[in-house]
Parts: structure tokens; sequence; C-alpha cells
């Protein structure tokens, strides 16, 4: 307004008014004169006003009919040219609002006539227009004036002015309708007038409007009328109307200005009444119009429905459905109903084409609607007895699109006669009316289209997304039908769906979304980043308001209705689509339904949608159970479109997509391969994106997605690999699978979605988590039931990805863990070992993650979590599969190695895990949990609690036990003596704690009211855990396997040895009886039973030696150490053991022990047991490590010793392991310093010792009854051992050592000494028989013997009777020279046949004989000794002991040659020579007691035997040596002459008898036939002879004869060897004679020259003697061989001749005259 009432403007104005006025009165100055003046008169009156007022417009408008006057003449002159002008000018006045409203009526009215004229119509068009918008003065009458005039002009012929017109009405009508939006918004703060009542029957009763909305009412009412074909009530002067314009006006109005009926209840009573009869009364002929119908059941013919009235109709029912949805609520409800039902029925099948298209581009416009759809629903779908229409709608379109497929479309011939049908010309003809499309001859086809069982219908580009912009619904200008492009419908309805979908979804949620918010601020709800939906269900009903749960109702019911029809619809098309855009847009609205059903919880919908989508993603018709089902479902519940069956569509099996993809079927038999196209892949995409992203309101869906994936992941030859991420791997079976490329480089993109979603479960609630481990657990369930009974490759994608899942989820892994862990444990013991390995893979993956995830708070705070975490891995312990436990060990190996340090009180179960490695389970199971045990002991004892070392005492034992791998149990023995150490070191903390947990689980038992029960229980907790590893190490040292038996062994007793002073010295009598007896017992047990069959390798290529080849051998060597083990602990823990109060039946147990090994038939199990012996007694004394005092005395072992002198002070300090040390060794006996004994003080236990050396002696030398090869004979070694032992005991038994035990100990030696050697021992025990050297043994025997005499010498009188005994055990040593003993029935090699050399020639089983003589020899050398000491002894006399010796040595001297050593009898000669010289005075001084009658003649025989023995001397005797024997006699003769002869009257008669006789007999000795003629002189003991001859002569004339009986023999004597002097003589005369020249026989000779030699002897002796003791008749003998000798002269011998001449010389002293003398003789 300001523009047009300023100064400038209004003077303007009145210059233009003015000039227009001349202008007119110019024009009519000559044709028109009134006009002219009227014109002059306007000039002046608008000067008159400028001049008079101020504000000129008002005064202008008040005045306005007067000045408008002349222009309305100039009007009526009809003359173009004025008439312009005038129009001009009052345009001009009207733009400047200075009409009245009296000025306006009278410018319509001329402007009518005009129009009736037919005058300047466009301008008169132009005029009504200024004069309607520029103010409001036209109102009521005048401006139904006016709109009728536009009207009439829109009905002429002239079609510039007919499209003005029809413009100006449109603009008009608008005019008017905005002017009541303007009165409405002056008066909207003035409070209305109660409205009219509704139900007014009068149509005109409009009083209640204001004057626009009168206005509009009344135009409003009569376009209605119009269009209706009635006469107006307003527009007066309507000639003529067309249904189409009406209907586009009423469509305009209802369309833009929608408020002016809904806040006027008259107008919405216009909708009610007029319009909406109106638009059903308009549609009937569509209705009942059936394309193809050519005869009509009803007799009227049918009416056919025109296009564009139908078209309107229908862009009419859009706008009141969009505009008035609320009225519709209230007032239109079953108006719009029927609208609905209409659009829903012109798309069937029967309609037109060009009906079908308008009809959905109409519903496409409702379908971009959301809140229009959600109150459809409200009103119609939720209310009982009433159509559901908006289901109706979706189903149509689905049903719809199913027709489209169905009917091949042929084009609607009546509307569309160029249609054909065929594709090409389809084409064409889109390509017309849609350039964006290419057309290709012959139906070769790269359009985006959809294809179903041979229909193929393209897609066109029909609209944007989420807007409907129609094409046919916009052809205003066509009249007749237009050709609809092939597949424009389908694009139209395909789009219909997909923005119901979007539009539905979005506002759902956005509702959804903000209900979420309300709740979560008003409940603090939980922390979780989204809620399942089953959560919001229970909030929802618990705090949300009404409104809220009428909002659910509702969302709930239109997805209800809507998704079977929705599903069945995108089903189809996915599955005819062939194009990538198309496809997407469809996975999108099946993805979005599929989430929004989730969120709504309602889960049969969200499962159908989740199918498609599955079944999409893979091949058609693929054998997948869980889809199948879902499927069936659905298809049962055909649902019905008025009256039309729509059933699920099934797939269609050709395909036109590209296969991108070939693979295995994932099934039990595979048959055959199976494709896979681009669509599968981009499904399966979209499936991906459904779980990735809504993962939460998945629920019990996830089954489908995961069951599907798998396939697709299996088909697509993904495998998993570290971690669970899948890898394209090799297929293992069947014909590889074939990728594209294209392909191959999407599979790491489609690999990490994959990953991504189960990353992504992270984020889901507790609830949904839930659902999808329970999904991937049926999921690998049905895996593993496919893997069963076959080797095939199984699918492991669930297993990968509960692992994927369970590694995201680490901070609430308590919720998951049980499900988790217990079903991956069901798989590590399936059959199939891929299945397993990968089980194993994931669970033990998953608890290494989880041990080192920091948790809040942390696993060291939250024991629970860690023993949970733990427990599966424990679990593993149950399955046996080799593959399984590797894992689980590797798993363990790790988690040491990364947590070691905090496990805690996981320990038992790690250790347990270890533990449970059976024997049976194979060697790098073996090894992989030894390994681990090494970890701990060598790293993890002191992070442990100590109530775990146990534990690991037990395992580490365990190992010990395995007989895989002899290495792993040497090597755990390593270990136990490594944990010994540990607990060695750190005793004092260990113990402390031990303590404590004992206390604690003492009150927890005292409360419970049970006795708390553990091993060993009296002892301390700390003492139990040694005793256990005690006890572990005693089961080892019994192992089947020998090596391991000596390590244990060794390490028990070292153990023991090195720590068993930190033992309580209670705990001792644990440990004796307990351990170390209980291992003797099953050591000897063993070995006694073991087999004795021959081992020949030691498995692989050892050799095993001879002495271990047998299993007994080698538990030979186990008893061996283990006695030696237990003795040594006797020994050097004497002290602790003996205030022990049983120690003296520990001590029988022990010799119990050492008997039964030292009778073993094993030698060196009974060598050993006797130095175990030998130690206990501690005649071996051993330097005890740190107990020993700090000044070790001398160790004597015949001296007890008794340490008294060391103070407690200086015991504590020599003990100083640990603190309590030295307070415990004061404990044993109180305040008092121990007395540390290194004998035994007590005689019982030294007895005990006795006995058992006796048994043992007396069993182990007697000989066997029976004699066969596996006689058992014990070692040398052995007895000699035996026999070492015997001085040292004594020392302690010799005061009670009586006759008996001397007895006793006899036999045990001579029993010893007989005891042969097997002979392949011979040569490393024997000497060569050259040498004269004692064994071992029998040196010992003598050394046994020489303590007693020692002993008995200084000691009392009463043992001294024992000194006999002794002479007789010797002597029967000495006897061995000769007799060497006999060993039972055993039948023994003598030494000497024996050769060193030969030895290795013997069969091995043969027995050897020692070589007894130098023992003899030495035990004679005892004899002579003892004897020269004791020769005077009561005792000793009166047992004849002399008697003895003297009978024992004549065995040897009467052998003499004969002896098996030639040292023999030289050595019984001298003895007899020197005990004579002590034995002959004692003899004599007790000659009167007669107690040595029967000793002479056992002399005298000895002598006789010795000195004619009957051996002969051996050929090989030198001269020497026969010179030297035969001084030996020359020896003995002597004695005779010098001890025996001088007494004779002291001496028996009888014996001198004998002796004489012996003399005579050696005087002449018998020629020996062997000797050889140049030794002749010597071998006939001429010296001997001599001696004897001499003795002899002495003898016999010696002036000493007491009795003639004495005299009488020796002068017997003489005679009897002159006399056989004689015979030799004349014997050899004759024979020289008689030989003649031939020489004589040796021994003849000899004979001869010995004869010789003794006559000129005795002659000799008889010169010497005194004359008067000669016999007279000797004499006459003597000389009568004179003659004899004589004869002899002519011998040719020269050696004859010699010894003659000195048997003759001697003659001369008889060559005496004759005289008295002779006579006196002969008197």
């Amino acid at each position: 307004m300001a523009g047009t009432s300023s100064p400038e403007a209004v003077k303007k104005l009145l210059e233009n008014m003015q000039g227009d006025l001349r202008g007119l009165s110019l024009e009519c100055r000559k044709k028109f004169p009134p006009v002219k003046e009227a014109a002059e008169s306007g000039i002046i009156k608008v000067k008159t006003i400028a001049a008079r007022n101020t504000d000129i417009l008002a005064a202008l408008k008040e005045n306005s009919s007067e000045v408008v006057q002349p222009f309305l003449m100039g009007c009526g002159t009809k003359e173009p040219k004025i008439t312009q002008l005038c129009l001009a000018a009052i345009q001009r006045l009207m733009s400047h609002e200075v009409v009245s409203e009296a000025a306006a009526g009278n410018i319509i009215n001329m402007l009518w006539q005009l129009m009736e004229n037919s005058l300047e119509e466009l301008k008169l068009l132009q005029t009504v227009l200024v004069l309607l918008t520029t103010n409001t003065v036209v109102h009521d009458e005048a401006l139904s004036k006016a709109i009728v005039l536009c009207f009439r002009l829109h009905f002429t012929k002239d079609n510039i002015t007919n499209n003005t017109a029809a413009a100006t009405v449109r603009q008009v009508v608008t005019v008017v309708f905005e002017r009541v939006v303007a009165e409405d918004e002056r008066y909207k703060d003035i409070i209305d007038q109660p409205a009219a009542v509704q139900g007014n029957s009068n149509r005109r009763s409009v009083s209640t409007l204001k004057p626009c909305a009168k206005d509009a009412y009344m135009l409003f009412q009569d376009l209605c009328q119009l269009v209706n074909a009635d006469a107006p009530y307003w527009l007066v002067g309507m000639t003529e109307m067309t249904r189409t314009f009406g209907l586009e006006l009423l469509e305009s109005v209802l369309n833009d200005f929608p408020r002016v009926f809904l806040q006027h209840q008259e107008f919405s009573f216009l909708l009610k009444e007029r319009v909406c009869p109106l638009v059903i009364k308009l549609f009937s002929p569509n209705i009942k119009f059936r394309q193809g119908s050519t005869t009509s059941s009803s007799p009227a013919p049918v009416e056919k429905p025109y296009f564009p009235i139908c078209m309107r109709l229908l862009r009419v029912v859009s706008v009141l459905i969009k505009q008035f949805y609320s009225l519709l609520v209230r007032i239109l409800n079953t108006e719009c109903e029927i609208f609905l039902s209409l659009l829903v029925k012109f798309l069937d099948a029967d309609k037109p084409q060009w009906l079908r298209a308008v009809a959905v581009e109409s519903i496409h416009r409702l379908c971009v609607q959301p809140q229009l759809l959600r109150s459809f629903c409200q009103s119609y779908d939720m209310k009982q007895h009433s159509t559901k229409v908006f289901r109706d709608i979706v189903n149509a379109l689905g049903s719809f699109i199913q027709s489209l497929f169905l009917v091949p479309s042929t084009g609607n011939t009546s509307a569309t006669p160029n249609q054909t049908g065929s594709n090409a010309s389809g084409n064409t003809g889109s390509a017309q009316t849609n350039p964006g499309v290419l057309g290709m001859g012959g139906g070769a086809t790269v359009l985006p289209a959809f294809e179903y069982r041979g229909t193929w219908i393209p897609i066109l580009n029909v609209t944007v997304q989420g807007s409907a912009k129609a094409t046919y619904l916009e052809m205003l200008d066509k009249v007749e039908p237009p050709t609809i492009p092939e597949g424009y419908a389908m694009s139209v309805a395909f789009h219909c769906l997909l923005d119901l979908v979007r539009g539905i979804t979005t506002m759902i949620e956005g509702e959804l979304g903000e209900a979420e918010t309300i709740i979560q601020t008003t409940t603090e709800a939980t922390s979780l980043p989204t809620q399942s939906s089953e959560q919001q269900d229970l909030q929802s009903v618990s705090d949300q308001s009404e409104k809220e749960l009428v909002s659910r109702a509702v969302w709930e019911e239109m997805v209800n209705a809507c998704w079977c029809g929705l599903l069945a619809a995108l089903s189809l098309l996915l599955d005819a689509s062939t194009d990538e855009a198309a496809t997407e847009n469809i996975l999108k609205a099946e993805l979005t339904m599929a989430a929004l059903c989730g969120r709504l919880g309602l889960v049969t919908s969200r499962d159908a949608f989740i199918t498609a989508i599955c079944k999409g993603s893979l091949p058609p018709h693929y054998a997948l159970t869980v889809l199948n089902s879902t499927t069936a479902a659905l298809s049962s519940k055909s649902y019905s479109i008025q009256g039309q069956n729509v059933q699920m569509i099934s797939p269609s099996s050709e395909s036109h997509q590209q296969v991108v993809a070939v693979g295995q079927p994932l099934a039990l038999q595979p048959q055959g391969t199976v494709m896979l196209t681009s669509k599968n892949i981009q499904c399966m995409r979209t499936l991906l994106n459904l779980a990735h992203f809504h993962g939460a309101v998945l629920g019990t869906s996830w089954q489908l997605v995961l069951a599907t994936l798998q396939h697709l992941v299996w088909i697509l030859g993904l495998k998993p690999s570290v971690g669970g991420a899948l890898k394209p791997g090799r297929a293992v079976e069947g014909p590889s699978t074939v990728l594209t490329t294209a392909v191959m480089t999407d599979l790491p993109s489609i690999s990490s979605m994959i990953s991504k979603l189960f990353e992504n479960s992270q984020y889901l609630d507790d609830v949904s988590l839930h659902h999808l481990i329970n999904a991937l657990c049926s999921l690998s369930l049905e895996a593993m039931d496919m893997a069963y009974g076959n080797n095939k490759e199984p699918s492991l994608f669930a297993v990968a990805k509960l692992l994927e899942t369970g590694l995201v989820n680490m901070r609430r892994i308590e919720i998951l863990w049980r499900p988790l862990t217990g079903h991956l444990l069901e798989v590590c013991q399936h059959p199939n070992s891929r299945m397993r390995e990968w089980g194993a893979e994931a669970l033990t993956s998953l608890i290494k993650a989880g041990l080192t995830f920091g948790h809040d708070p942390p696993l060291s705070q939250n024991q629970r979590l860690q023993l949970l975490l733990l427990n599966p891995l424990k679990e593993l312990s149950n399955i046996s599969h080799p593959d399984i436990r590797i894992k689980q060990l590797e798993c363990v190996l790790q988690i040491l190695q990364s947590q070691g340090d905090s496990l805690g009180p996981g320990w038992p179960l790690v250790l347990g895990v270890m533990g449970a490695i059976q024997s049976d389970q194979g060697e790098s199971l073996i090894r992989t949990a030894f390994q681990c045990l090494q970890l701990v002991v060598t790293d993890f004892l002191p992070t442990m609690p100590c109530t775990c070392l146990q534990i690991v005492v037990e395992v580490a034992g365990s190992f010990g036990l395995h007989n895989q791998e002899l290495n792993i149990s040497l090597t755990s023995i390593g270990l136990l003596w490594n944990i010994s150490d540990y607990f060695f070191q750190r005793g004092e903390i260990i113990e402390k704690e031990l303590n404590k947990e004992e206390a604690l689980l003492q009150k927890q038992a005292e409360e419970k009211g049970v006795i708390l029960n553990r091993p060993f229980h009296p002892a301390s907790p700390f003492d139990c855990l040694w005793l256990c590893l005690y006890a572990k190490l005693g089961e080892l040292c019994v192992d089947p396997r020998p090596a391991v038996r000596k390590s244990a062994g060794q390490t028990l007793f070292s153990t023991i040895g090195a720590h068993g002073t930190l033992l309580q010295h209670s705990t001792w009598h644990t440990v004796i009886w307990k351990v170390l007896f209980h291992l003797l017992d099953r050591v000897r047990e063993s070995s006694t039973t073991a087999d004795k069959e021959k081992i020949e390798s030691g498995g692989g290529n050892i050799l095993i030696h001879h002495s271990r080849d047998t299993a007994e051998k080698q538990w030979a060597e186990t008893w061996v150490l283990t006695l030696a083990g237990v003795a040594r602990i006797f020994n050097t823990r004497r002290y602790l053991l003996q205030p022990l109060g049983d120690f003296s039946q520990a001590w029988d147990v022990l010799l119990d022990h050492i008997q039964s090994a030292a009778l073993s038939k094993n030698n060196e199990v009974s060598l050993a047991a006797l130095k175990s012996f030998q130690e206990i007694l501690q005649i071996v004394s051993p330097v005890r490590d740190s107990e020993k005092p700090e000044t070790p005395p001398a160790i004597n072992v015949s001296v007890p010793l008794v340490v008294g002198t060391t103070t407690a002070t200086n015991l504590g300090r020599s003990f100083m392991r640990t603190d309590s040390i030295g307070e415990r060794i004061g404990r044993y006996n109180g305040s008092e310093p121990p007395v540390i004994t290194d004998e035994i003080e007590d005689l019982n236990l030294w007895w005990a010792a006795w006995n058992s050396w006796y048994r043992i002696g007396s069993e182990s030398t007697r000989p066997p009854i029976t004699c066969d090869k596996l006689t058992f004979i014990p070692s040398q070694p052995f007895l000699t051992a035996l026999i070492q032992i015997f001085p040292a005991l004594y020392q302690h038994i010799k005061i009670g050592f009586s006759m008996d035990d001397l007895q006793k100990l006899g036999v045990i030696l001579h029993g010893a000494v007989s005891v042969p050697i097997s002979s392949d021992a011979s040569p490393f025990i024997l000497p060569s028989y050259t040498e004269a050297v004692l064994t071992s043994l029998q040196e010992a025997v003598l050394t046994a013997l020489d303590v007693l005499q020692k002993a008995i010498c200084v000691g009392s009188e009463g043992m001294q009777i024992m000194y006999p005994a002794i002479f007789d055990q010797l002597l029967a040593f000495v006897e061995f020279s000769c007799k060497p003993p006999q060993y039972g029935q055993l039948e023994t090699k003598h030494i000497a046949n024996a050769k060193y050399n030969q030895i290795q020639l013997f069969a091995p089983a043969e027995w050897v004989a020692l070589n007894y003589v130098p023992f003899a020899e030495r035990s004679l050398e005892v004899v002579v000794d003892l004897y020269q000491k004791t020769a005077c002894h009561k005792a000793v006399v009166t047992e004849k002991v002399l008697q003895n010796i003297i009978k024992t040595l004549r065995i040897p001297l009467s052998l003499k040659y004969s002896c098996p050593s030639e040292s023999t009898w030289k050595l019984a000669v001298s003895s007899l020579l020197k005990v004579l010289s002590i034995g002959l005075p004692v003899a004599r001084q007790h000659a009167s007691s007669g107690k040595f009658d029967s000793m002479w003649p056992e002399l005298a025989n000895t002598f006789e035997d010795f000195l004619f023995t009957k051996s002969t001397p051996p050929d090989n005797l030198s001269i020497q040596e026969f010179q030297k024997n035969e001084s030996i006699d020359v020896e003995v003769v002597q004695l005779i002459s010098t001890e025996i002869l001088p007494y004779a009257n002291f001496i028996p008669k009888e014996f001198v008898g004998q002796i004489m006789t012996m003399l005579n007999k050696g005087s002449i000795h018998s020629q020996s036939s062997s000797f050889t003629e140049a030794e002749i002189d010597i071998r006939m003991r001429e010296e001997f002879s001599k001696v004897c001859f001499e003795t002899l002569l002495q003898f016999s004339f010696s002036n000493k004869v007491t009795t003639p009986q004495e005299g009488y023999i020796s002068r017997m004597a003489l005679s009897v060897l002159l006399k056989r002097s004689q015979d030799v003589l004349h014997r050899y005369i004759e024979d020289e004679r008689l030989s003649g020249k031939c020489p004589l026989p040796r021994q003849q000779v000899t004979e001869i020259i010995f004869v010789l030699k003794a006559v000129s002897t005795l002659i000799d002796s008889l010169k010497k003697t005194q004359p008067e003791n000669v016999d007279s008749n000797t004499w006459a003998q003597v000389i009568a061989l004179y003659p004899t000798l004589v004869e002899c002269i002519t011998c040719s011998s020269s050696e004859v001749c010699s010894a003659l001449k000195e048997a003759l010389v001697p003659f001369k002293d008889f060559m005496h005259p004759p005289a008295s003398k002779v006579q006196n003789g002969e008197s």
C-alpha cells in the first residue's frame, strides 16, 4: 500500500486520471458527446477533490461512483478503442483501491454487458481479476456475477479466451478462499458463537458464516452442483459447465485450503454431504466396467470408464484422503473406506491398464504418507467389524504385482490398439515415453528389469524415493486414455512398496526412539547400550503412560497388517529382480521390516523377513532345514484379498543372474555342486548388515541368520583361521570351489563383515547375547551331528564364531562363560579330528584371553572368576583324545608363561591338568605336560600358595611313574629333588603358611563337627609335605623300570639324608616305619618274585650288560640300593632314632631285611646286604656331614666311642641349618646335651646282630642237597664280607661268647672255606697255580680265628678251654692241603686240573675248588705258632692237641711227593720238627699221666710214612732238589737221634722198637727202578742211609743200653744188614760172570755200590764204638764178608771198582796176626 499512497504516487494517479479523462473526451468528442461531457466534468471533479481534501485517496473512494461514471459510459459505447482506454483507466483506479462497493457493482454490470456482447474478452478477464484481487469490496451477488462472467468466457469458441478464462476462474476461486483464510486470521482472537447444529437440513442456512466464508461456501456448493450436473444456487447465469473443469476446481480448493474445511463445520458438512457422494457417483462406471467382458449381465449397456474424469476423481480422492484424514476418522469414515476400497478394486487385473496405472499412482500417493497410513490402521484395521483397509492396500499391491507376472500384459486392446504385448514393441513404446530407457531390437536387453517365469518387465525410473510423482494423474490435457509403457505399473507398485516400508519403519522407529528416551530418563535404566524388545515390553507395561501402550498397539497392528503382503510381494520381486539397484532396494526393505518387527517383538514376522533374506542368499531349492520349516509355516497362511487367494510364490528355478561362485553344499551327502549368483552375494551382504546393525532385536532368529551364513561361508570356501576370523581356504573335498575374481576380491570384505558382526556382539545386551550364543551352539551341534561317522571336513563356522564372540565379550564373560565353554567342551569330544581341534583351539584361546583380559576388579581380587575361567581347562582332562590334550597342555604352558605369577587359587586346577595325564596317552602328550611341570618347578614354586606344594609333589611323582618316556621319569625325579631343596631353603616360610592354613581348616572342621583328615595326620603340616615327598619317591623306587628305581632310590636317600634334620623328632617314626620299611618290604617282594627270563635288549639298539639282563638282576640292583640307603640312614641318624621308643623293633626289622637280602640267591644283593650289615654295625664308620662334632674323634673299631664332652652350644652351632634345628636337638633329651654315640651300646642289639650273622652264615654256607646247573653257590666276596664282619661283631659280644657260639662259628668258617668258585669267576679270584697266595676269604677266616685266639689269650681262664677247638678248626684247614673239602654233592674240578689258561674252556656251570694249599700251609703256620704259645696249657695237654697235630701232619707227610703241592710236605716236616721240639719235652713231662700214650704210635707211624713214602718222586726232579729233599729226611733222623733215642727210658718200648726197625730199614735203601744210571749214586739216598746207619749203629753200640732187649734189637738189626749185604754181593758176582761182556742193569750196579758203601760205613762205625759194646758175632759177620768182596774184583764196572776199593781199605785194620784177642772175642 505504501507504494500507492505516497504523495508522488497520488500525484501521478491524479495526473493519469486527468490524462485518461482527457483522452476519453478527445475520443468521444465527435461520436459520443455525452461521454465527452462526462469526462470533462470528471476532470473538474478530480481537481476539486484534490484541492479540497488532504486525504485524496479516501475522498476519491467516496466519490468513486462519480469518478468511474465517465469510463463506464465509455465502455457502453462498445467502441474497441474507447473500451480499451476505459478498461485500462478502471484497472488503474482499482489497483489504487479507490473504488467503492457501489462503484464496483457498477463496473461488474458494465463488464457483464461487454461479455454478452463478446467485446474485449481478454481485457474483461484482466479487469475482473484486478477488481477481485486488489481488495474485498466485491462480494455476495457482485462476486457471483463476476465469477459467472469468467465461467461464461471459458466456454467461448476462442481458444485463447478459453484458456485465459480457465486460468482466471482458477485464480478467482483461489482468491475467494484466500479471503476466508484472511478473514479467519482477523477474527481468530474473537470467540465464536456456539456452532450451529450440524445436521441442519437447509443447505443455504449459512447465517453463522462471516461474509468471505459465506461467499466461499456458496461458491464451493455450486461447484459441487455443477459437477453433479445440477443447477447452481449462487452462480446465477451459468450456461454450461464441464465435469473435468469442475473436478479440477474442486481438487484445487480441497488441496489448497484444507484449513477452511477443517475449521468451519459448514464446510466439513459440504464435504460429507456433497463432495463424497458426488465422487462415489462419478466412480460408478469404472467400478462396474470389466475389461474384456463383452456381454454384460445387466440389460442396460455399461457406461465405459472415461479417462479424464476417472483420473480427476482419483486426484480428488487423493486430496480428500491426504488433507482430511483427521476428518475422515470423525465424519467421513465410511466415505473414506469406500474410496480406499475403490482404489484397491481399480488394481484388479480385469480393469483397463490405464486405470490400474492411475490407481497405482494414487496408492503411491498414500504410501508416501506414513501418518496417513497409521490413521487408516487405527480407524479401520484396529476396529472390530471394519474392513482391514491398510492390510487390503498392502495385499492389493502384492497381488497386483503378482498379477503382472502371472498375466502376460497383452495391453488393453480397446484402449491401446497399438500395443501388441511383444517385448520389443513394449520396449519401443516405453522408449518413447521414457527417454532414459534404451530400446533394443530382438528382446536382448540390458535394461533393469524383473523377470519371472518367462515374463519380462522392465523397471522404469518413475519417481524419486519418498515422493509420489505421478505421470498419468497429471495428464489433465489428455482426453483419450494414454498408452501405458510396459513396466510402468510394476515400477510404480514397486516404489509403493518401498516407500510404504520406508515410511512406516521411519515413523515407528522414530516414535519408538522417543518412547525409549522417555523410559531411559524416567527410570534410571540399565547402562546397556540397547535394550532388547523383551525388556522394553516389561518396562513399557510397568511405567509407560496409556498413550504409549496405545501407540505400541498401533505399531504392532500396522506391522501385523502389512507384513504378509509385503513379504509376498518383496520375495517375488527379489526373486525376479535382475537389477542390482532394485535388488538392493528390495533387500533394504526386507531388512528394515525385519529390524522393525524385531524391535516390536513380533517374532513370526521378523523370522519371516529374515527367512526371505536367507533364502535369497542361498542357491534356489537349497536344502536348509531351518528355513524350510519357517517357510512351510508361512505358506500355510494363504491370505485373501477381497475374495482373491494370494499364495506365497515359490522362487522360480531358472535364474538370469550372473553366476559368481560354484561350491560344495554343506550337507551329509553333497550332491554335486551349487552355484551362487551375484544376487546371492548381495543378499548375503544384507543379511550381514541386518545382523550387524540389528543384532539386539534378532532374538531367536539368530538361528536362521547364522545357519544361512554358515552355509554361504561353506559354499564360498571360507575357513576359520586364528581368532575365529574366516579366510579363503582350499576346499578340502570334492571339486574345489570355483570363484570369479569379482567374488575373490569381495571375500576379504565379506569375511571382515562377518567378523565385525560378531565383534559388535559386545554392544548387545545380555539377553540378546545369550540368543546369539544359543544360536551358535545349536548350529554347532548340527555341524557336529553332520560330522559324526565320517571323516569329511566339518563346518567350523559356529565354533569359530563362538570364539570370536567370546573374545569380544570378555568384560562380561561371566554371563556367557558356562554355556560357551560347556558347548566347546562337547565339541572337543567329537570324533572328527578337525572339529575337535577347533573346539580345543577356541576353548584354549578363550581361556588365555580371559586370563589376560583386564577384568575389573582384577582376577587377583576375583578368585571366583579366575576359577570359573580355569575350570574348562580342567574339564578337558576328561577327554581322552590326545590332540585335545596336547592343545590343553600347550594352553597351560602359555598360561604359565604369561600368567604364572598371578595364578593364585587357580594353581590346583592347573596342576591338576598336568597330573591328569595318563601313561597310555602318548609320548608327546606326556612330554608337553612335563614341560609345564618343569616350568612350574623352576619358576613358580615361590609364587604359588604353599598348600599347592603337595599337589606339585603328587604331579611330579605321577610323571615319574609314566612308563612312556624314561627320560621324563628320570627328570621328574630330579624335579622332586629340586622341590625338596626348595622346601629346605624356604622351610620356615612354608611352615608358617601351612600352619596358618592348618589352623583355619581345623577351625572349619570343628565348626562342621567333622574330623580333619589328611595323610600322615598326626605329623605337622610341613612334615606331612616331606612325608608326601618321601612317599612319592618311595613309589618310584618300586617302578618297573630299573633306571627309575635307581634314580628314585638315590634321590630318596639323598633327600632324607640332606634334609631329614628338618623333620620333627616324632616324624622320624613315620619315616622309618611308613616310608623306609614299607619300601624295603615292597622291594624285597618284587625282587624275590622277579622274572628270571633273559631280556634281549633294552629297547632300540641298546645292549644290556650280562649283569643286568634279567628282571631279577635289575631288581637286585634296586634292592641293593634301597637296603644300603636305609642302613645309611640308620647309621647316620642313629642319635635321632635311638631315643624313639621302638628302636629295638626297628633294629630287628632291619636285621631281618639284611638277612633276607644276604640269603637271596643273588650275589650282588647278598654281598650288598653284608655291606649294609657292616655299616649299621659301624664297622665302616661313615663320616657324617654337618652333624659331626667340631673335632671328630679318631674312630677305632674295637673301642666304643662316646662323645660326652661336646656342649649343647657347640651342637647348636654345628646344626645350624635353620633356627629350629638346634631347638629340636635340644628337645630330644630335655635339658641335657644329647650324647652322640657312634657305637650301639645296648648288648641286646649286638646279640640280635650276632644271631642274624649266624643265620646268614649257616644258611649261606650249608651245601645244597641236590646239585644241578641252577644250584646257587655263594660268591667269594660275599663269604669274605660275611667272615670279615665277625671280628668287629665279636668285640661286642665276647663277654658272653660261649663254646657253643664257637662251635657255630667253626661250622660257618669251615663251610665258607669249602665253598667252591664258579669256573668263570676263578681267573679273577684264584692266583695262578704257581703262586702261593691266600684268597681274601681265607685271609678273613684266619683273621677271625686270630681275633678269637688273641681274645682267649688275654681272656679269663674259662675262655682258655676254647684253645683245643681253635686247634681243631685250624687242623681241619690244614688237611685241606691234601684233601680239599667237599661241598655237598657238588663235583668240583681240582685247581690243578683247571689250570689258569684252560679255565675258559670249561662249561660255565662247572665249579672249581680253590687252591687250598697256601691256606692250609698258612693254617699250619698258625697252628705251630699257637702251639708254641700254648703247648703247656692244661686244655691243650688234656685235649691231646699234639697228637691231633701229628695226626694231621701225617697226612701230607705220608703223601709226600703225592701232595698237591711240594711245599706242603716240606712245611709239614718243618712244622713237625718245630712242634716236636716243643711238644716232646711236654710229653716226656707228662709221661706218667698217660695223656700222651696214644701219641707215640701216631708219631712212629708218621715217621715211617714220611721217611719211607710210597709216593715216587716226580720224574723231573733235579739232582739238587733230590739232595735237598734228602737233607730233610736226614733232619728227621737227626731229630730222632737227638730228641727221642737219648730219652728212650721215658718213651714206650714199642715206639723205640718201631724207630729201630725204621732206621734199620733206612740204612740199606732199596733200589729204585726209576733212577737213571748217571744219578744212581745220588738217588740211593746214600746220605740218608748213612745217617740211619750211623744212628742205628750209634744207638746199637751205645753204652747206654738199659735193657738187654734194646741190645738185642740193635744186634738183630746188624745181623740182618750184614746178611743182606752178603746176599747182594753173591748175586752180583754171579750175574757179572754170566753176563760176559754185557754190562749189568744200572740199578743192579747201583745196588752193589750202595752195599759196598754201607759195608765201609759199618766198619767205620764199629771202629768208633767202644769195643765192649760190639758183639763178637758182629765182627765175625763183618770179616766173613771179605772173601766175597775179593771175588768182586773182577767186575768190569769202574764205579763198582772204586766203591770196592773203599770197602776193602778198612779191612787193613783186621790184618793182625792171629792172636789170642781174637780167640777171646770168640770166647
